[in-house]
C-alpha cells in the first residue's frame, strides 16, 4: 500500500530529474541567462501553439485538415505582435481568419503584455510600495520599463471599485460604531495641505466587524462628520445603538442630528491624553495614576466619587482637567451602565485605532500624496487586506447580544425576528 505509493513517487522523481538533466545537456545550459533564454523560447513557442489552437477551435478544423471543414471561413495569414512577458519582450505571430470572426482569448486584441503586470503593480501598491520601488522591481525581475504614468493608470482602474464599495448598501442597524480620523499630507493646488481620512467601523447585530466607508476631507471637523453620518443614513443605516468617538468638539451634536437615540461614549483614552496636555512633565505619571481610579470604578457613582477625590487633590493646580472631565461627564460615563463585556469594547476607540495602525504600516513610505484619489486608492486597498483578516464574530458576542437585548429590547428583538 503506502510503500508502493512512495515507490511510485521516487520513480517519478528520478525520471523527472533525468529529463531535466537531459534538457540541460541538449540546450548546453551553463548560466542563469542561458536558462532565461531557453525558457523565453519555450514560453514563446507554447504561447504560439495556443494561439493556433484557438483559431482551430473557432474554425472547427485543424490546419491542413480541410476534409473536416464545415465553414466558409478560413485562415488568412498572421499579423506580427510584440508583447511583454516575464522573460522580456517576445514576438508573436497572431493567426487571422478571413471573416474576422475569431476573437483570441490567450492574448486579447490590443493586449500589450502577458506578465500579469497589472496584478503585480496593484498588489505592490496595496502594500505601500512606492512608484519608484515598483519600477525597480519590474525592471530587476523582468527587464520591463514602466513609467510612473503607467503605474498611475493601472492603479486608477481601482477607482470604480472604490466608488462601488463606498456606495454599497449597509445594514439598517449597527450595535456599535467607531468614528475616528487619521491625518495625511496631500498636494492641492500646488500646495501641501493636511487632510483627514474619516473612517467608520461598524459591528452589526451578528457580531461582524466592517469598515463602512472612508472619506477624504479637510482637517477633522464636526461639520464634515455630519455629512458622513448623513451618507450612512442614505445608504440604509437607520439606527445605531452605541457610538464610540473621540473628544472632537461638536461630535456629539453631529451624531444626535442624525441618530438622536444613539448612546454616545467618548473615548476614555482620548480624555486622559487631553488631560495630560495641561500637565507639567514631572506630574504626568502622578496625574495618569490619579485619573485611573475614575474610569476603572465599578459604577458611575463610584467613578463620580473618585473624580471628587481627584479634584480635592489636584483641582487647585490643574482646574482645566477637572473642568474637562465634568463638562464631558455625561458621555464619558456612558459605559458604566453596561456589563464588563460591553464596557471593554466601547470605552475606547482602540478598535479603530488598531485599524489605523495597520493603515499606517502601508502609508508610512508616502510622506505626501499627489491627490486625494491617490490617498483613497491606497487606503482602500490596505483596508481590503484588513477586512480579509476580520473573520468570525467579536469574542463573546452571544453574551454581548443578550445584554444589548436588555438595554435596547425593541431594536434588538425586532432585528432578531
Amino acid at each position: 500500500g503506502l510503500c508502493n505509493i512512495w515507490g511510485c513517487f521516487r520513480s517519478i522523481y528520478r525520471a523527472r530529474r533525468q529529463e531535466i538533466k537531459q534538457f540541460i545537456k541538449e540546450n548546453d545550459l551553463k548560466t542563469v541567462e542561458d536558462i532565461q533564454n531557453v525558457l523565453k523560447d519555450l514560453f514563446t513557442e507554447t504561447l504560439q501553439e495556443m494561439l493556433e489552437a484557438e483559431l482551430d477551435t473557432t474554425l472547427g478544423y485543424e490546419k491542413n485538415d480541410s476534409k473536416n471543414k464545415q465553414t466558409t471561413n478560413r485562415r488568412n495569414g498572421h499579423s506580427e505582435k510584440t508583447v511583454r512577458s516575464e522573460y522580456g519582450e517576445i514576438d508573436l505571430q497572431i493567426p487571422r481568419d478571413r471573416d474576422s470572426e475569431h476573437d483570441p482569448l490567450i492574448v486579447k486584441k490590443h493586449q500589450k503584455n502577458v506578465t500579469g503586470i497589472e496584478d503585480q503593480v496593484i498588489a505592490l501598491y496595496a502594500k505601500g510600495v512606492s512608484t519608484r520601488e515598483i519600477q525597480d522591481h519590474l525592471q530587476r525581475l523582468y527587464g520591463i520599463e514602466v513609467s510612473p504614468a503607467l503605474i498611475s493608470n493601472i492603479t486608477n482602474k481601482i477607482m470604480p471599485m472604490v466608488k462601488e464599495w463606498q456606495n454599497r448598501p449597509l445594514q439598517n442597524i449597527y450595535a456599535i460604531i467607531f468614528l475616528d480620523a487619521i491625518h495625511f499630507k496631500v498636494k492641492q493646488d500646488g500646495q501641501i495641505v493636511n487632510k483627514a481620512a474619516y473612517m467608520v467601523i461598524g459591528i452589526d447585530l451578528d457580531g461582524n466587524k466592517d469598515v463602512l466607508g472612508i472619506w477624504i476631507g479637510e482637517n477633522e471637523s464636526a461639520k464634515f462628520w455630519l455629512s458622513v453620518l448623513n451618507e450612512l443614513r442614505n445608504r440604509g443605516v437607520q439606527d445605531i445603538l452605541i457610538a464610540s468617538v473621540d473628544n472632537l468638539t461638536g461630535f456629539s451634536e453631529s451624531i444626535a442630528a442624525c441618530y438622536p437615540d444613539a448612546e454616545i461614549q467618548k473615548c476614555i483614552v482620548h480624555q486622559v491624553r487631553n488631560s495630560i496636555r495641561y500637565v507639567s512633565y514631572k506630574d504626568v505619571k502622578k496625574i495618569t495614576a490619579a485619573l485611573k481610579p475614575i474610569y476603572t470604578a465599578s459604577s458611575e457613582a463610584a467613578a463620580s466619587e473618585e473624580l471628587n477625590q481627584f479634584e480635592a487633590i489636584w483641582g487647585q493646580k490643574y482646574p482645566l482637567i477637572v473642568r474637562s472631565w465634568r463638562n464631558n461627564w455625561a458621555e464619558i460615563s456612558t459605559f458604566f451602565k453596561y456589563p464588563p463585556e460591553i464596557r471593554k469594547i466601547i470605552y475606547t476607540t482602540n478598535m479603530i485605532e488598531s485599524y489605523h495602525r495597520q493603515l499606517r504600516k502601508v502609508t508610512k513610505g508616502k510622506s505626501i500624496f499627489p491627490t486625494d484619489d491617490a490617498l483613497l486608492k491606497m487606503l482602500f486597498m490596505a483596508t481590503q487586506d484588513v477586512l480579509r483578516k476580520w473573520t468570525g464574530r467579536v469574542q463573546n458576542w452571544g453574551q454581548i447580544l443578550l445584554q444589548l437585548s436588555i438595554f435596547f429590547p425593541d431594536k434588538v428583538k425586532a432585528h432578531l425576528k
